[in-house]
This record gives C-alpha cells, sequence and structure tokens, in this order.
C-alpha cells in the first residue's frame, strides 16, 4: 500500500493567504495619520464661524476669497476674524502667520480658536500646551477639542480619562469623536464599541463603516455588506476587496472584478491578487500574470506563489523557482512548500527537504505529510512518524491515513485502525476501505458495509468489489421459483457493485461478473469479462474463458488460455492440460502438467492429478 499525499501535484493556492483576523485596519491607531486627523480637527469649528460671515445666498467661498475677507477684520481685532483666517493660514501649513491670530482670538474667548490653537502648537512638537488649549475649548463645548484631548490621552495611556473626553466628543455628534471611542472601547472587549462605530459610520466614516463590516459580516451579513458598500464608495481599499470577496462567493463575478480593481488600483496587493485569480479561471492568463506581478511586487507573497504555479505549468522551472522564493521570503509557507516539490521532481532531495521542514516547521500540515514521506522513503521510520502526527493533528487526512499504514506495518493493528478511521470520517476512501476490511474481519458485517459503501462510493474499485462480496454474503439463498415461473432473476445489488468493480478494471470482480452471467446462461457476456480479466493477467479469468472456449470446440485457443492460467500458477488448469494432452495421446506432456497440477494444488485436483499420473506411468511402461 503506497504512502497519500507526497507532493505529487502543485498546491493549489487561493485568493487570500492571510484571514481577516490578521489584518491591520486602516486608521486604527491613535498615531496613525495623525496629521490628516489633526486638520480635520482642527479646521471644523474654523469652518462654522467662517459660514457666519458668508452672505446668505452666495456661492461658497475658496480659501483666497476667505482670506482676503477676513484679514483686515482680523487684523483690526476682530476675534471671529482672526479665529478664521488663523484656521485658514493654518491650513495652509502656516504656522508662524497663524499663530498669532489664534492666539489673539483665543484671548477673546473664541472657543475654535482655543482649539486650533493646540493642534498648531501639538505640530510644533508642544503636546503638553496643546492640551491646555484643546481642554479650554472643550470645556467650552467644543466637540473637535474633546475628541483631540482623548487622543492625547490614550497616547499617554491615561485610558480613563481618554474615554471621558473621547465620549464627550461622541455623544457630541463628533463623528472623529464616536469612532475614537468606539476604537478604545473594542481594544478593551467593551460590546459598546459597535454602537459608537454605527455613529461614525453614519455620518460618514469609512473606517468606521469598514470596521463595523467587519464586526456584523457573520452575525448579518446582509447589512455588513451594505457597509462595505458605503466604505469602498468612499475609497476604502480593504472594504473594496472584502466586497469583491463576498461578490465572488456568490458567483457575481463581473462586479466583484470591478471591486478588486478599485482596490488594486489603491495599492491593496490582496486585492491585486484577487483579481488574478479571476482573469485567471476567465481564461487570461496573460492578464492574471501582470496583476499578480503587481502583487508579488508589494510584496505579496500569495500573488508570488501563483505566479510560480503558472510558470510550473508551462515548464518554466527557473523562473517558477524565482517566484516560490519570492513567496517563501514573503513568508508564505505555500511557497515553501511548492518549492520542495519542485526540487523533489528534479530529485534534488536534500533541498526538497530543507524546504519541506521550513514549511512544517511554519504549520504547513501538507508540508509536514511529505517530509515524512521523504524520510520514511530514506529509511527513517522514527523520523517520520512525528512529522506524520503533526501533519494530522493539524487536520491533515492523508497523513492520519499514513499514520495507519505506518502502524499497519509494525502489526500495530488496533492503533492503524484508529487512525484509518479518523481518515475515514474524513471521507478518505482507501481508509475507509481499511476500516472496512478490519471490520468484517473482526465479524462486524453491519458496521463493515458502512465504510465499504463509502469507499466504494468514492470510487475506490476493490472496495466495489468486497462490498459486493460482502452483501452475497449476507444475502439469504434464493427459494427455488414455482412451477411456470420464469429462471433468470434480476440483477442483485451485490451483481451491481460488481459490475461497477468490474467496469473500473477489477480483475476478480471481472471473473465475478463472468461466473454470474455464465449462471444466467448469458456466455456471451461471461466470455467478454473472462476474456478482459484473463488479458489484464487474471489466471482465473484465463481458466474460465478455456472452459468456454472448450464448451464452444475451439480446443487449440482453450489450450492457450489454460497455458497463460498454469503458468501463472492456476492448479485446475495445468490439469486440464493434462487431461487434454492424455487425450491426444501425448502421454510425457501430459505427466508434466499433472506434476504441475499436484505441485499447484488444491487438495482435490492435486488427487485426481496423482491419480491420471500414476494411469499415465503404467501406460507409459506396458
Amino acid at each position: 500500500m503506497g504512502f497519500m499525499g507526497d507532493g505529487s501535484t502543485l498546491l493549489e493556492t487561493g485568493r487570500f493567504v492571510r484571514t481577516e483576523t490578521e489584518e491591520g485596519t486602516e486608521g486604527t491607531g491613535v498615531a496613525q495619520s495623525a496629521a490628516a486627523e489633526d486638520t480635520e480637527t482642527a479646521l471644523t469649528d474654523a469652518v462654522a464661524v467662517a459660514e457666519v460671515f458668508a452672505e446668505p445666498d452666495a456661492e461658497p467661498a475658496g480659501d483666497a476669497e476667505l482670506e482676503a475677507r477676513h484679514r483686515g477684520p482680523a487684523d483690526k481685532g476682530d476675534p471671529g476674524a482672526m479665529s478664521v483666517l488663523g484656521a485658514l493660514l493654518l491650513r495652509r501649513g502656516d504656522l508662524d502667520g497663524a499663530e498669532p491670530y489664534l492666539r489673539g482670538a483665543t484671548g477673546e474667548g473664541d472657543r475654535a480658536a482655543a482649539n486650533n490653537l493646540g493642534v498648531l502648537l501639538h505640530q510644533r512638537g508642544y503636546p503638553e500646551e496643546a492640551a491646555g488649549w484643546w481642554r479650554v475649548a472643550a470645556v467650552a463645548g467644543s466637540a473637535p477639542a474633546a475628541h483631540a484631548l482623548g487622543r492625547y490621552y490614550r497616547e499617554r495611556g491615561d485610558e480613563p480619562a481618554a474615554e471621558y473626553w473621547l465620549r464627550q466628543a461622541a455623544e457630541s455628534g463628533h463623528a472623529l469623536g464616536a469612532y475614537g471611542l468606539a476604537d478604545l472601547l473594542e481594544h478593551r472587549g467593551d460590546e459598546g464599541a459597535e454602537r459608537w462605530l454605527r455613529a461614525a459610520a453614519e455620518q460618514g466614516h469609512r473606517e468606521a463603516a469598514y470596521r463595523l463590516a467587519r464586526a456584523l459580516r457573520r452575525r448579518e451579513p446582509a447589512e455588513a455588506e451594505a457597509w462595505y458598500r458605503q466604505a469602498a464608495a468612499r475609497g476604502h481599499r480593504r472594504a473594496a476587496l472584502h466586497l469583491g470577496t463576498l461578490l465572488e462567493a456568490r458567483g457575481e463575478l463581473k462586479e466583484a472584478g470591478r471591486w478588486y480593481l478599485t482596490s488594486a488600483k489603491q495599492g491593496e496587493a490582496r486585492a491585486a491578487c484577487a483579481l488574478g485569480f479571476l482573469l485567471r479561471d476567465a481564461g487570461d492568463e496573460d492578464s492574471a500574470a501582470a496583476w499578480w506581478h503587481r502583487a508579488a511586487q508589494d510584496g505579496d507573497g500569495n500573488a508570488a506563489n501563483a505566479l510560480g504555479a503558472l510558470h510550473a505549468a508551462r515548464g518554466e522551472t527557473q523562473t517558477a523557482e524565482k517566484w516560490y522564493r519570492a513567496a517563501m521570503d514573503a513568508g508564505d509557507h505555500n511557497g515553501a512548500y511548492n518549492l520542495a516539490l519542485l526540487c523533489a521532481a528534479q530529485e534534488r532531495t536534500a533541498q526538497a527537504e530543507q524546504f519541506y521542514r521550513r514549511a512544517a516547521y511554519a504549520g504547513h500540515r501538507e508540508a509536514a505529510n511529505a517530509l515524512a514521506i521523504l524520510l520514511l522513503q530514506g529509511g527513517d521510520a522514527a523520523g517520520a512518524e512525528p512529522w506524520f502526527s503533526k501533519a494530522a493533528e493539524a487536520g491533515s487526512v492523508d497523513a492520519a491515513f499514513n499514520l495507519g499504514i505506518l502502524f499497519a506495518s509494525r502489526d500495530e493493528d488496533r492503533t492503524a485502525l484508529k487512525w484509518y478511521e479518523r481518515a475515514a470520517s474524513a471521507g478518505h476512501t482507501d481508509a475507509a476501505l481499511q476500516v472496512g476490511i478490519a471490520l468484517v474481519r473482526d465479524g462486524e458485517e453491519r458496521a463493515a458495509e458502512r465504510h465499504l459503501r463509502c469507499a466504494a462510493g468514492g470510487g475506490s474499485a476493490e472496495a466495489a468489489f468486497r462490498l459486493a462480496s460482502l452483501l452475497e454474503s449476507l444475502a439469504p439463498p434464493p427459494e427455488p421459483p414455482a412451477l411456470g415461473e420464469p429462471v433468470a432473476a434480476p440483477r442483485s445489488e451485490s451483481e451491481e457493485w460488481y459490475g461497477r468493480a468490474a467496469e473500473q478494471g477489477h480483475r476478480r470482480a471481472q471473473v465475478r461478473v463472468g461466473m454470474l452471467a455464465a449462471g444466467r446462461g448469458d456466455l456471451g457476456t461471461a466470455a467478454r469479462w473472462y476474456r478482459e480479466a484473463a488479458e489484464a493477467g487474471s489466471r482465473n479469468g484465463a481458466f474460465n474463458l478455456g472452459l468456454l472456449l472448450a464448451r464452444e470446440g475451439a480446443e487449440p485457443e482453450a489450450a492457450l488460455w489454460w497455458t497463460r492460467a498454469a503458468v501463472a500458477g492456476h492448479g485446475r488448469a495445468a490439469l486440464r492440460l493434462g487431461l487434454l494432452a492424455a487425450r491426444h495421446g501425448d502421454l510425457t506432456e501430459a505427466q508434466k502438467w499433472c506434476a504441475r497440477a499436484m505441485e499447484l494444488g488444491p487438495a482435490e485436483v492435486s488427487q485426481r492429478a496423482a491419480k491420471l499420473r500414476e494411469a499415465l506411468a503404467e501406460e507409459l511402461s506396458a
């Protein structure tokens, strides 16, 4: 019995390597994208003040026009104008120009200016002074300042203070505050996080929409998809990636491809990789390779592995090896496994073992199984067993089956049966066959039948034959037909299984089907199956075919098939040849075949051959 799963084919790469639990999220960290977030926080109140000074029905003014409009009043000490002008200069990056206006407006009690002064000081590297002005603005009711203050405390590890100020901002309807509070609560495992993610998402916060979708994806998949769509529409590349995945799983490949393309163009390597798989499945290998190449260059190991498989399938082994190495270096363990397969195919055994080990130590179960087979083939059974066990415990069905073979070879049948049963429960056809054989041996026919049916249904010709034999042995003997009834009986289930095994080339099943057909008087069908079995090397098939041919008067051809059977060890065929030679007067030839029949048996044949040989000896000596 051969060992299974020895890595004879390339591992099929999937769309994604990393799971969602391994992903980062865009903008979830407190310090991530700080400058952009600060700018948004800084300008929120200032723009509102600017709108107070706009004409009721005028078109929205640009920054240059606003600056020109407010510079005069600001220089004259107007607090509102100083606040707006300071905010505009801050947004432009003119910190030196903005600071005097913001300080002037702050001195007059303008809360937006206090908030923006805090932003300016934070950018200059004075976080403590910035926090002081944010506190002034937050106490005065500025939600952006409360948010900034919450972030300030979180960066310093003061979570109670951070939660207090972020909650103030969130409860004031501030989207960034709601998102910051949700992030803090989620970090602590607080169930209230989802409420604030929803609040931020409903105000258009794309990262909140993405994370809300992730939180809902198993519980409320339809709602999760809607939030993925909202985030993707706002330019969130990972949301576009996951939306594409959902659509692909539903078979909506065209729309999935559009979202993958959107995400890939925004720089998401995994989307480029997934797009490559879609294109490959559509038959466009060249475009698939282009997107895989782009993703691989961005460090996506799965894409590099896919490129390796593509070149390997084309016979370009050097290029394939280059990409498998790139995949391995990017942390894709399938790359190491496939590199090992490539080396094994080129009989670079030492390198194959090295790469199998690398993938196996990283938890690649099929690599562990292949490594164990490699060690076993090298005579290291003791070294192979732990790797088989590791692979089996990790869920490799082939490894569980291989452990069964290993223990059976040591005559540890109970342990072998345990592993066979484990593999069989996972649908392993050959393992189910071995369990069925063991149960038949132990007299548990009904339990054996269940396993043999599984194996036979899985395509095992041997299981189909053994199932047919079992069903035949369990069937009650047929009742004699009543007078006037036809003698021919319908095909039994056991005969159906014999037929299925015979069609798959099982020689013993072919002989049995031939015998059943002969019993019904269908000699043409019987001869066809006997001949098929005989030509495949079955000595019983050759003997039975000889009987049919002899009955039809074709003795010379019958003798040819009996000779083939007798040479292969069939005692009855040898006896038939002895009788045939004696009838034709070739007594020496007849004695030779009688001696062969006596040697081969069984006992009844040996006795008849001995008697015939004695008679031939008397005839020769007379």
